[in-house]
């Protein structure tokens, strides 16, 4: 629930990464506090929406969760298009998705908002023994292109509803202004979450 008088931001995120890197699991664990160990691989783009109160603002988080499959990445702009905050997931246990999550760093900074929001995710901490990408590369990265860096475990929950307060602490910051915020007009009625499909 909003706090009275408080300023509301309304946000589009987009999370992008290489397939299987828990995307999906971190934006369900963090809307609806669930995880499945067999995710189904994303189509397109799934949506959901969730709402945080934080001290300095109420967020309203509109969150495109994209498909990883290379043939989806053409459509991946349709997504990052507008969005106040990316979240850009790797898995520790492959250093193929680090490597592919650097090209999405440097896509986005081509193309995203100059004030955009960006968070660099060390996904599946919790398999830590079959670890390939160790924490100081990933933090040198992020530090390095203006980015926080987060490691997160979809399946034990850790850090994800950090990863989330943290962007919207750093949204509340980038947009000090009072209503309307950060507007998106958004042609989808209702929450929870919605799949978007497309023939290839």
């Amino acid at each position: 629930m909003s706090r009275p008088g408080n300023k509301i931001i309304q946000a589009k995120l987009v999370l992008l990464g290489d397939m299987g890197t828990g995307k999906t699991s971190l934006a369900l664990r963090f809307v609806k506090g669930q995880f499945f160990q067999n995710q189904e691989p994303t189509i397109g783009a799934a949506f959901f929406t969730q709402i945080l109160s934080l001290s300095e603002a109420t967020v309203k988080f509109d969150i495109w969760d994209t498909a990883g499959q290379e043939r989806y990445h053409s459509l991946a702009p349709m997504y990052y298009r507008g969005a106040a905050a990316a979240i850009v997931v790797y898995d520790i246990s492959s250093i193929d998705t680090f490597v592919r999550a650097k090209k999405w760093v440097q896509e986005l900074q081509r193309h995203g908002s100059q004030k955009l929001v960006m968070a660099l995710v060390a996904n599946k901490c919790d398999l830590e023994p079959k670890r390939e990408v160790e924490t100081e590369d990933g933090e040198q990265f992020a530090q390095e292109n203006g980015m926080f860096y987060m490691e997160t475990s979809a399946k034990t929950a850790e850090n994800i509803n950090e990863l989330f307060y943290e962007i919207g602490r750093r949204l509340a910051r980038a947009f000090p202004s009072k209503p309307p915020g950060i507007t998106l007009r958004n042609e989808i009625p209702g929450g929870g979450r919605k799949f978007f499909c497309c023939s290839t």
